[in-house]
């Protein structure tokens, strides 16, 4: 094996993994890990992460980037196992995996190994807000958006390439365009590229602030059969005392007539959710607000974690829930997802759905995000309809429409 890449965190950090692999695919006996910073939970998973690889390939050199690097270079840099840090500047260049550099940046590929059928495309980095619990704007940076042009270039390469779906991706989406000339929405870039490159035959879209969803990309998400019926929001909580205290610029009331004017333009949108338990000051009927969200937005993906204090921001300076109570409210919280989740996978049985074909042939995501596992393998990277026979777990088991 000569590059490896493991990937912590979000759908940008798999996209840039993706990039960091295809410029370093010239490189001998390399690790690339990808770190992320989002909890402290999460820079203990990439501290472990480092110790197993280098376990498993001792005589490898072993690159870490990503948000926890670049917040602690020195920590990361100080680990034995470690033989170099990458930041910002240096990860998306050639010359720091051993290459040549080269006159021009190369064009964006996705490595044919890709553990994904989808392709991710990083179209936004970093972020101007700052919400009282999270680091990663000082590990990403301002705001800054990918040019239409280049977006769509690197999306029709992909589709040439084979991939079938496309997956856009940024630290704070919805901001797009923010920065570039014109200041052109997300929604504008999504109509672009739809109109663009009319051999994509499905597009998908990461997590959402519900309060930047500009009108037209509300109406491409109601509407464009295309833009695949998965809406991701970054709720974070269901309380208004809460959301002011997390500097989120939402009201519980904003999201919840949000998902119902989608919902009613278009019922089979799935509805996905950040949602974080035990925020410091969440007393339980706080808590039962966030917890009666759930219900309020059909949220059968939910993408729940317990609050962990992260030094340098202002949500860990204010009186904070106890440790086994944020856990516990988590516990709670992941389990009302759940019962969501089983109960729409249950009505979608007997339906028709367009599956996405995973890399094992066997497995896949319809275009609501649900998972599906089919009764004979099928060509992987294919789009294929199934009939939905039956649910195991989390899981809708499907046979391919004859």
């Amino acid at each position: 094996m000569s590059v490896e890449t493991i990937t912590l965190g979000c759908r940008l950090n798999i996209a840039e993994s993706e990039a960091m692999r295809a410029l370093a695919a010239d490189a001998d006996d390399l690790i690339i890990v990808n770190s992320c910073a989002v909890t402290q939970e999460a820079v203990r998973q990439t501290r472990k992460a480092i110790r197993r690889a280098r376990r498993d390939r001792p005589a490898a050199r072993l690159f870490v980037t990503g948000c926890a690097a670049e917040l602690d270079p020195q920590g990361f840099a100080a680990m034995p196992e470690v033989t170099r840090v990458l930041g910002l500047a240096d990860k998306f260049r050639r010359e720091s995996y051993g290459a040549a550099p080269m006159p021009a940046a190369p064009a964006p590929t996705v490595p044919a190994d890709s553990s994904h059928a989808r392709a991710f495309v990083a179209v936004q980095n970093g972020c101007d807000h700052r919400c009282t619990f999270c680091i990663i704007p000082h590990a990403r940076g301002a705001a800054r958006s990918l040019p239409a042009g280049a977006a769509i270039d690197m999306i029709r390469r992909l589709v040439a390439a084979g991939r079938r779906e496309v997956v856009l991706t940024g630290v704070d989406l919805t901001s797009y365009g923010g920065d570039l000339p014109g200041q052109p929405t997300l929604g504008a870039l999504v109509a672009r590229i739809l109109k663009l490159v009319p051999e994509l035959p499905r597009l998908r879209l990461s997590s959402l602030d519900p309060v930047e969803i500009d009108p037209l990309l509300l109406e491409l998400i109601t509407g464009e059969p295309r833009l695949m019926p998965h809406l991701h929001l970054s709720l974070q909580a269901g309380d208004d005392l809460i959301l002011k205290r997390m500097k989120r610029r939402h009201a519980r009331a904003d999201a919840v007539a949000l998902v119902a004017r989608v919902k009613a333009a278009r019922p089979d949108v799935a509805i996905g959710a950040d949602i974080i338990a035990g925020f410091p000051t969440e007393n339980e009927a706080m808590f039962a607000n966030s917890l009666a969200l759930v219900a309020d937005c059909a949220i059968v993906f939910g993408h729940v974690f317990p609050y962990s204090p992260r030094a340098g921001t202002p949500a860990a300076r204010m009186p904070q829930v106890a440790p086994e109570v944020a856990r516990a409210r988590a516990v709670r919280l992941r389990a009302a997802c759940d019962g969501q989740r089983d109960r729409w996978l249950d009505g979608l049985i007997g339906t028709k759905q367009a599956v996405l074909v995973e890399c094992d042939g066997l497995t896949g995501h319809a275009g609501n995000f649900a998972k599906v596992r089919l009764a004979r393998p099928a060509v992987p990277g294919t789009v294929v309809t199934a009939v939905a026979e039956d649910r195991e777990g989390d899981t809708l088991l499907a046979r391919e429409a004859a």
